[in-house]
């Protein structure tokens, strides 16, 4: 783990259980604690049989089983094609509409309740693999245990939030021990944390909206903390995101149930959280931009400067960043 220190401008270098270290008695660490559903669907189209992709995004109407997604080869995929899943075909869906380049919304044709569709898609579902993992290698049965926090409860996520990753049930039992808050809210990360931004003028880049939820109670926590003089640690850019939206006035935060496409970028004052524990990311993507706005552009590019001669590992399953 890198640790940034913002006062004094120095880094060190630690592990991440040493997390421990920069908590005080009365602080709160706030996580995200949405769950990855299996939305990595393997299909052939109709007539021609071709292998297709279809990556499940969000569903639109639960009635209809309406659904936002994103097809691989995008170019063969046409609005009133039908694509066929699983053995004998067990699955249908019908495209409906083209949304972007490579997006589509389809109807699942299926006889059954809710649940039952649920039921199935999460068994011909996989999981949900960023493509530079999934170009590196097949995905394998444990990755839907290990593409997940330890914490994760609510399904809903086809990212996940991988600055959760670090995090062990013994740090949280050392948490507990110190009495350090364990806070937890749900940010259902979505495709576009992988999006790069194609554009100069920061102002101009617009996020997917992604569901959140805060609870009264844990923005209560939160408050009592920060009116008792101890920090909030965010664990990753997508927990720093939910709580800057659920922010009414500066330095107060409110119970949040909706969607987000807050985007971070410097200058920002940040109401809430007082440190902030996130992965190292891509440098043309949202969560670098986020992160150079808590941590100070010039800062944070030094910091990856010196994380990519010490050979940190970036991205999903890479190192930690500590920014106090």
């Amino acid at each position: 783990m890198m640790v940034l220190h913002r006062d004094t401008r120095t880094i060190e270098h630690r592990i991440f259980k040493d997390l421990i270290e920069y908590l005080n008695p009365g602080d709160a660490v706030v996580a995200n604690n949405t769950k990855v559903f299996p939305a990595l669907l393997y299909g052939e189209k109709e007539k021609t049989g071709a292998s297709i992709t279809v990556f499940l995004q969000r569903e639109l109407n639960r009635d209809m089983r309406l659904w936002d997604v994103i097809v691989d080869p995008a170019r063969k995929i046409r609005i009133g094609n039908k694509l066929y899943f699983g053995p004998n075909e067990s699955l249908v869906a019908e495209v409906i509409d083209n949304t972007t380049s490579r997006g589509r919304t389809v109807r699942f044709l299926f006889d059954g309740t809710h649940e039952e569709f649920i039921k199935h898609i999460r068994s011909l579902g996989h999981t949900p693999l960023p493509d530079e993992l999934r170009a590196l290698r097949n995905i394998e049965n444990f990755d839907a245990e290990r593409y997940q926090t330890i914490y994760a409860k609510h399904e809903g996520a086809v990212a996940a939030p991988i600055a959760g990753f670090h995090f062990s049930r013994e740090l949280l039992k050392r948490f507990e021990i110190n009495d350090v808050q364990w806070l937890e809210m749900t940010l259902h990360c979505g495709m576009g944390n992988f999006k790069s931004i194609e554009v100069e003028d920061l102002s101009k880049h617009r996020m997917d909206a992604e569901e959140m939820s805060i609870s009264q109670e844990v923005c209560d926590a939160i408050m009592a903390t920060k009116a008792a003089g101890h920090k909030v640690c965010a664990v990753g850019t997508d927990v720093m995101r939910a709580l800057e939206s659920a922010v009414t006035i500066v330095g107060k935060v409110s119970a949040y149930e909706g969607w987000t496409n807050k985007f971070i970028f410097p200058p920002y004052n940040f109401s809430i959280a007082d440190m902030m524990v996130t992965n190292f990311h891509h440098p043309k993507s949202s969560q670098y931009i986020m992160v150079s706005a808590f941590g100070d552009p010039d800062f944070v590019r030094q910091a990856y400067e010196i994380a990519i001669r010490e050979k940190y590992k970036f991205s999903t399953y890479g190192d930690a960043m500590l920014i106090v």
